[in-house]
């Protein structure tokens, strides 16, 4: 390249039309909830180029340079993207799931798990956990939301469950294993076609060597196990192969958990990084709390933030099937096991696992616009566990245990840009999450002001 032109590039590469085509963001004066669980800093500076953080500080120690997009927050909490750890896409709140996964399969990928996927993300859902749905929609699903094809949350997804046997009419979202080389073959076909997480269910019906092999193949392909602990022997299983993330509280009615169980998970946790990590734990009570809540105000049913993304006839069909939420037969245990989860909570918060926020959104009555914000609510105000706490479990500690603590979870140089508000004291009243006022996933402003951006959809 000759002398002449090697200057002409230079200049236009340091000229200001070429600096503006970065995207150069500056949200100024709010108090700043950062994920790391410390003070809060007030009258808050974050500085953002293109889809990362590029400086944090305060109004008294980081000027905002010229060229910057000044967004304020003042008067308000801001807060990393919130994860929910839990999610089900393919659902949508409907109370038939005999009725819904005979009528929808077709519509899953190209209606109901975007539209899921869009109403996580206006609810502050910057990062998500999808547990469970057909390995081909899943795929696409997270590739067009990565592609900016479709807005949505950053999708962490396990494609279909790993059990024992699949439920009859159920084999497109469930796999049953027959065997340890079965196991390991499908754990091995998942991860190459691209899951960030291993789903695994019923595996006290396993052999212990198949459940053993579903785990250790799973590590072996760089990926983490999520198991449910609904019955005792589920729990003990998932300690004895090392699963790293055990879903619900589980139990159904029985009073806590064992003392021999409580006894093993002592045993897990006093082992910490040396056994790999903490042993995470999303318990996802608030649809368990709430129900009789819900049948005696079912009100928040009517909310149509839920209908965002999806058909009229979808909607009309879901709406139809929650027209007596007290008479549904998924529920109907639902109040002789509330009185049991405050124990139950207690009992794993002293045994030390690290809880992370989730809550089996998309299940009959939790909708995604709704289930986050109030599974934290439901902690806060009723399981007595800290704000700080909460906002960590739905911040800082998922990403630590998806691995991507690196890119994601706090507010902090380097990090994407993810990053929600809301007006107020979120710490004395952690409902204000119900209305997040600002919504930031990677740099892109999706809600401002309580507004959705809907250019940017």
């Amino acid at each position: 390249m000759s002398t002449k032109n090697t200057v002409l590039l230079l200049t236009l590469l340091l000229s200001p039309t070429a600096l503006q085509a970065q995207e150069l963001k500056a949200l100024v004066g709010g108090r700043l909830i950062d994920g790391f669980g410390h003070q809060p800093i007030a009258n808050s500076v974050i500085l953002i180029k293109d889809d990362r953080i590029e400086k944090v500080g305060t109004v008294d120690t980081l000027p905002v340079p010229d060229g910057y997009e000044h967004i304020s927050t003042e008067g308000m909490d801001v807060l990393p993207g919130l994860w929910e750890n839990h999610a089900h896409l393919m659902l949508a709140g409907h109370a038939n799931y005999s009725h819904w996964h005979k009528a929808y399969p077709e519509r899953f990928q190209d209606e109901v798990m975007p539209a899921s996927a869009l109403q996580l993300l206006l609810a502050g859902i910057t990062s998500a956990r999808d547990l469970g749905a057909p390995l081909e929609a899943s795929i696409e699903v997270k590739r067009s939301i990565n592609e900016g094809r479709i807005p949505g949350p950053r999708l962490y997804i396990s494609g279909p469950f790993i059990q024992h046997e699949a439920y009859p009419g159920t084999e497109s979202y469930r796999w049953g294993i027959k065997g340890v080389n079965d196991a390991r073959k499908k754990i091995k076909k998942l991860a190459q076609a691209g899951v960030d997480v291993i789903k695994l269910i019923d595996h006290d019906k396993m052999t212990l060597e198949e459940a053993n092999a579903v785990v250790d193949e799973a590590h072996k392909q760089g990926l983490k196990v999520v198991a449910h602990a609904h019955r005792p022997d589920e729990i003990r299983r998932g300690l004895a192969i090392g699963v790293d993330n055990f879903e619900h509280t589980g139990l159904t009615t029985a009073p806590g958990f064992p003392a021999d169980v409580i006894e093993q998970l002592n045993e897990r946790t006093a082992t910490g990084r040396v056994a790999g990590g903490p042993l995470f734990w999303t318990p996802t009570v608030e649809g368990l709390w709430q129900y009789d809540l819900t049948v005696s105000n079912p009100e928040r049913l009517d909310n149509n933030c839920w209908e965002r993304g999806l058909k009229k006839d979808t909607v009309e069909d879901i709406r139809q099937s929650l027209k007596k939420p007290g008479q549904l037969s998924y529920m109907q245990l639902t109040p002789l096991r509330k009185p049991t989860l405050k124990r139950k909570i207690q009992q794993l918060r002293d045994a030390g696992v690290v809880f992370l926020v989730g809550t089996d959104s998309g299940i009959p009555t939790k909708f995604h616009c709704q289930s986050t914000w109030n599974e934290m609510a439901v902690w806060v105000d009723v399981m007595d566990i800290p704000a700080m706490d909460a906002i960590r479990a739905a911040t800082y500690w998922p990403a630590v245990m998806m691995g991507v603590d690196e890119h994601s979870g706090t507010v902090s140089a380097g990090k994407y840009a993810d990053i929600i508000a809301v007006k107020g004291d979120v710490l004395r009243y952690i409902n204000l999450l119900q209305d997040v006022k600002l919504v930031m996933k990677g740099g892109t402003l999706y809600k401002q002001d309580g507004q959705v951006i809907e250019s940017a959809l």
